[in-house]
């Protein structure tokens, strides 16, 4: 096959579409249900979709991934540093720092003691701050990973390395490669779901492309409140049979060119289009909270008002999970305090607390934890020295740091009730136990039966994975 040409489809795929990946993934709604016996099911391209056989058992079947953007402290969280506030105003101490770079500081910068006390909840003794009185709550339940690090500094090539495995866009996406190495348990949603709040991100769409992975694999952004994507629904005057009779028509066209060419980005077309017929049916009942107890809605604290919310994209997380999306990334942004750490994590702990807190809870009562993997953290952490500049209007804050952050996990695979790792006195380095956040993509990948150095694609005469090709291995300490 014409390899310029492969190289070529998906740019010119969208160029003569003329809609966005949204768009398509919505486009295959159309035919299930309103056509039924009268879709004719001989020409139906075979499913990219179709549930696929893991590497070995696996403890869960679909990620709930609660991606922090921007960063939050682990100093205001979960990794309490008494050292800071004993030495806050001093200069922190030259042998530490050892010549790294940060992005907006002196080095030499003073220290700034913890903003919010620290408390030990559970069974488990874990030291969590006050202001996660939910997640206290069920501490029980969660792994909690203290010496998480990373290769990037800056927020947009870092969010980009979590949710990708590389600082550079053009790669696939986490829910990506999952979508790709095992397929989805629903024939009427995406594989892959995107829900966002709290503003905007800086790694952008990047984040859920399916990169070189055939584009039926890409992340499908949903809409917080309506239709989850724009034009899911038919406009009035256009009935079932009129749309059935248009996408058969655009199958036979792209059926034509796919023969003609060879292109497998036109298969994807086709499934796309039948994808988004299908969902024409399950979007409504799946976006109608109206038969959600007042109970679950209190649980989660969603507000009839709310449009997009963190909370009420969590519940929608959950109503996904329920229907067999494999990957659903629920982003917050908001945790980039540069200045005023302490209303700044205040306040997105306050958005964001509860609703972590009662998915665990209610994906317990449903008996789906056991099978659902959740996974908590941003792309990395944040400084012991206090960030201050009166050009730029900032005090009080706190700058980038990816020698240590924290992440937590709990559901399907994990342990339950367990904290690792650790770093020095100062929260500087780790000390303990170091995870980086290819270990982390391995040990998801893990938890759904996945061997993260076999789950490869091919592309441009190399071998590609997620977790790069350096030596890196699943947590063992939090699998179960």
């Amino acid at each position: 096959m014409n390899e310029p040409l492969l190289q070529q489809t998906r740019r010119h795929f969208f160029r003569d579409c003329g809609i966005g990946v949204g768009k398509i993934a919505l486009a295959s709604l159309l035919a299930e249900s309103v056509s039924g016996p009268t879709s004719s099911l001989a020409n139906r391209a075979p499913s990219p979709f179709a549930p696929k056989a893991p590497h070995f058992p696996a403890r869960a079947k679909r990620v709930i991934y609660l991606f922090m953007a921007g960063a939050p402290s682990q100093l205001e969280t979960f990794d309490y540093k008494p050292k800071l506030a004993e030495l806050e105003g001093k200069p922190i101490p030259p042998s530490v720092i050892k010549g790294q770079r940060y992005a907006f500081i002196q080095p030499d910068a003073a220290v700034l003691g913890p903003r919010f006390k620290f408390a030990r909840h559970g069974e488990c003794g874990a030291e969590l701050s006050e202001v996660m009185p939910h997640l206290a709550g069920v501490v029980d339940e969660i792994a909690i990973v203290k010496s998480v690090h990373t290769d990037l500094f800056n927020h947009s090539p870092a969010q980009l390395f979590v949710n990708t495995g590389s600082g550079v866009p053009g790669r696939p996406s986490m829910g990506s490669w999952l979508s790709y190495g095992l397929g989805s348990e629903a024939d009427d949603l995406p594989s892959f779901v995107v829900l966002k709040s709290g503003g905007n991100l800086s790694g952008g769409a990047a984040m859920w492309s399916s990169g070189f992975l055939p584009s039926v694999h890409q992340g499908v952004g949903f809409r917080g409140q309506g239709d989850p994507i724009l034009h899911v629904s038919n406009p009035k005057g256009y009935d079932g049979r009129a749309q059935r009779e248009s996408l058969d028509l655009i199958r036979s066209l792209n059926q034509q060119q796919l023969s003609r060419v060879g292109d497998p980005e036109i298969a994807t077309r086709i499934s796309a289009y039948e994808m988004a017929f299908r969902m024409q049916t399950r979007a409504p009942e799946l976006m109608d909270f109206s038969q959600e107890s007042k109970e679950t809605l209190d649980l989660y604290g969603v507000k009839a008002e709310d449009s997009g919310s963190f909370a009420k994209n969590c519940l929608l997380a959950r109503r996904l999970a329920e229907r067999g999306v494999r990957f659903i990334q629920v982003y917050h942004a908001g945790w980039d305090h540069h200045s005023n750490v302490e209303g700044g994590v205040r306040k997105q702990c306050g958005q964001t607390d509860q609703a972590c807190a009662a998915l665990i809870q209610d994906l317990r009562r449903r008996g789906m934890l056991d099978d659902t993997l959740i996974v908590w953290g941003g792309e990395f952490g944040r400084t012991p020295m206090v960030e201050a500049s009166e050009a730029l209007g900032r005090s009080m804050g706190r700058d980038h740091h990816p020698q240590a952050f924290t992440m937590w996990m709990a559901g399907g695979g994990i342990k339950p009730g367990i904290s690792i790792g650790g770093t020095d006195e100062l929260g500087f380095h780790v000390i303990e136990n170091p995870v980086h956040v290819h270990d982390i993509q391995a040990t998801i990948l893990h938890c759904l039966g996945i061997d993260h150095e076999r789950l490869t694609f091919r592309h441009r005469g190399l071998n590609f994975r997620l977790t790069g090709v350096e030596e890196h291995h699943p947590v063992q300490d939090i699998l179960i």
